[in-house]
C-alpha cells in the first residue's frame, strides 16, 4: 500500500514540468529546429528523461530527447555530447547527437532542453553467446582508451559519499516504513562502513570518462557489432562499472563470462584486476542508488505508473533481504582472472 507522502504525491502529478509534453507540443519543437514530420510520434521506453520515435516526411524517423529540468547543466550536457562525438570520430559504434542550428547539439525549446538523434535499429545482444561477450569487450576497451585520455570538468565522479547520500535521502524523507526505517539504518551503516574499509585497504580506483550505465538496455546490436547510447550517465569512474553488468548468473557463469569479456577487453585496453575487488561495492551502491532515484522521482507522472510495486511493504523487505545478501558478497572471494 502506498504511503501518505505518495499520495499527496499522486494528487500533483500534473504539475510536473514533463505534464506539458503533449504531442503537439513534442512535434512542435521538432518542427521548430527545421524537421518536417509526418504526425509519427511513439514514446519509447525511458523514464529518467522523454524519449520520443518521431517519424519524418521522407519515410525516415529520429529520436528526440527531452532532458528532465534542473538535472544537468548545459557544461555537463555538452560533455556528454562531446564525449560522445569524439568517441564516433574515432569509429566506436555509439550513436552521438546531431547537430543543429550553429552546431549546437542541445537547443532550448519551450522551456525544455532538447536534443536529437538518428534512429538506430537493432537488438539486445545475446551474452549467454561467449563470442558476443569477447566483441563486448573490445568495444568497451576501445571507449575507455579514448575514455582515459582526458578528464571531464563537469559532469559527476562516482562515489562512495554520492551513495551514502542516497540513503540519508531515503531515511530524511520518510519513505520507509517506520517498523523498517531502524533495520535499514542499521544495515546500510555496516555497508558503508564495510565498504569504506575495503577501499582504504584496496587504494582508491582510477577514474576515467566511462558510460557509467552500460547494462544490456543501453546496448544495440547492429550488423554484428554493439553500439552504446543513452550517456546520459555518463561520469567519472573505474573502467569495472561498465564491465560487471554485463556479467549475470551465479558465480561459475560470472566467471566464465568475465574470462571472455576481459579476453576482448585486453586487445585494446589493459583490464584493470586490481578493479575486480570492487565489483561488490559497485553493485550495492547500485542497488541504494536505484531505490533512491525512484523516490526522488516520485512525483513524476510516469514513475507510479511504471513503478506501481515501489514503496510498498513487500519492496522495503525485500530490498533489506538483498542488502543484507550483499554484506556476505562483499567478504566473497573476487572472481578470478585465470
Amino acid at each position: 500500500m502506498l504511503r501518505l507522502g505518495c499520495l499527496v504525491g499522486l494528487l500533483t502529478l500534473s504539475e510536473h514540468p514533463f505534464a506539458a509534453l503533449t504531442p503537439d507540443r513534442v512535434l512542435t519543437a521538432v518542427e521548430s529546429l527545421g524537421f518536417d514530420t509526418d504526425a509519427r510520434f511513439f514514446a519509447l521506453n525511458s523514464y529518467e528523461n522523454r524519449v520520443y520515435q518521431i517519424g519524418l516526411l521522407d519515410g525516415t524517423n529520429l529520436i528526440a530527447k527531452f532532458y528532465r529540468p534542473n538535472r544537468w547543466d548545459a557544461r555537463q550536457i555538452r560533455e556528454e555530447h562531446a564525449f560522445t562525438q569524439e568517441l564516433f570520430d574515432l569509429e566506436i559504434p555509439v550513436v552521438p547527437p546531431m547537430k543543429l542550428a550553429r552546431s549546437e547539439t542541445h537547443v532550448e525549446v519551450d522551456g525544455f532542453v532538447l536534443a536529437l538523434f538518428p534512429q538506430l535499429i537493432g537488438r539486445t545482444p545475446e551474452l549467454d553467446d561467449l563470442g558476443s561477450l569477447f566483441t563486448m569487450g573490445r568495444f568497451v576497451a576501445r571507449m575507455h582508451a579514448i575514455g582515459a585520455k582526458t578528464c571531464f570538468d563537469y559532469r559527476q565522479h562516482l562515489t562512495l559519499d554520492a551513495a551514502q547520500e542516497s540513503s540519508y535521502h531515503l531515511l530524511e524523507n520518510d519513505f520507509l516504513p517506520s517498523d523498517l526505517n531502524v533495520a535499514y539504518e542499521t544495515l546500510v551503516l555496516d555497508l558503508f562502513d564495510r565498504m569504506s574499509e575495503q577501499l582504504a585497504s584496496a587504494g582508491a580506483w582510477r577514474p576515467l570518462r566511462i558510460h557509467g550505465d552500460c547494462h544490456l538496455g543501453n546496448v544495440l546490436w547492429h550488423e554484428g557489432t554493439p553500439h552504446f547510447v543513452d550517456f546520459d550517465d555518463t561520469v567519472m569512474g573505474p573502467a569495472i562499472q561498465d564491465l560487471w553488468m554485463l556479467l549475470s548468473g551465479d558465480r561459475d557463469h560470472r566467471q566464465a563470462q568475465l574470462l571472455e569479456l576481459a579476453e576482448g577487453y585486453n586487445e585494446f585496453y589493459d583490464f584493470r584486476v586490481s578493479e575486480l575487488r570492487f565489483i561488490e561495492i559497485l553493485r550495492t551502491m547500485r542497488l541504494i542508488n536505484y531505490s533512491a532515484w525512484l523516490a526522488r522521482r516520485w512525483n513524476d507522472p510516469a514513475f507510479p505508473l511504471n513503478f506501481p510495486w515501489f514503496n510498498t511493504q513487500r519492496y522495503w523487505a525485500d530490498h533489506i533481504l538483498e542488502l543484507r545478501e550483499q554484506i556476505v558478497a562483499l567478504d566473497e572471494p573476487t572472481l578470478q582472472l585465470i
